[in-house]
């Protein structure tokens, strides 16, 4: 599977991340020229975990974006839909509660969790409204979404280098550290298809969330969105 579509079938997506588990850590380290790290503290700071609540973390992958949470003292479940990413991760962090989960249909009862998260995950969804309102479900009234996903550069000429990076660059150094360089021709085509700031805000607005704001990180290479669960049932 190396093409971008908006019919992504949920078994291809499953088993490209399976196919990259192993190295998906160094290779994003690499690929984002170290600035993965800065953007997961961005994330646990949009969070704000606290001791005693309850963070559900969406397309964990194998749990590094779940550390900054479960340090702060929440319980933290870091779940995905690709079994390979799940193994690797209960290999690396056994006492996580690595869950298997597609994000439309979220094996968890009604508002259970404090905050929901999602980072570079959401665009690999096939129906990213379902899955937005699969959050909001589970979510306390009142709890919080942060998203933090590709998005669009807000200057014009970083978006053209940015880019020329994804197609051109980004493929060639993922032959040289990952173990399947195919899956980041779909990932770089994906990104450039995704939603920009202004309409991801939209997308999450109709799916019912609340105080939808967003702020770019890098220029807008990176966004964080954010939404609060009304009061009420969804």
């Amino acid at each position: 599977m190396t093409r971008a579509s908006l019919d992504k079938q949920p078994q291809e997506v499953a088993a490209m991340f399976d196919a990259v588990a192993a190295r998906y850590d160094l290779t994003n380290d690499v690929l984002s020229l170290g600035r993965t790290r800065l953007w997961r503290k961005e994330v646990a700071r949009a969070v704000g975990a606290r001791p005693g609540e309850r963070v559900l973390d969406l397309a964990a992958g194998t749990g590094t974006s779940s550390l900054p949470f479960a340090a702060a003292g929440a319980f933290t479940v870091p779940c995905d839909f690709s079994l390979g990413m799940l193994a690797e991760g209960r290999r690396r962090e056994p006492w996580l509660p690595f869950t298997a989960g597609d994000a439309t249909r979220l094996p968890f009862r009604d508002g259970v969790f404090d905050a929901v998260t999602i980072s570079f995950g959401l665009r690999n969804v096939q129906d990213t409204g379902a899955a937005l309102r699969e959050m909001l479900r589970v979510t306390r009234p009142g709890g919080r979404l942060v998203i933090c996903e590709f998005s669009h550069p807000v200057l014009a000429p970083l978006r053209t280098v940015y880019s020329e990076y994804l197609m051109r660059a980004l493929p060639a150094v993922a032959t040289r550290v990952s173990s399947s360089p195919d899956a980041y021709v779909y990932l770089a085509e994906s990104i450039r298809a995704w939603p920009d700031q202004r309409g991801l805000a939209e997308v999450v607005r109709r799916a019912g969330w609340s105080k939808v704001a967003w702020r770019d990180l890098t220029g807008g290479i990176v966004a964080l969105h954010r939404g609060v669960r009304p009061d009420g049932k969804p």
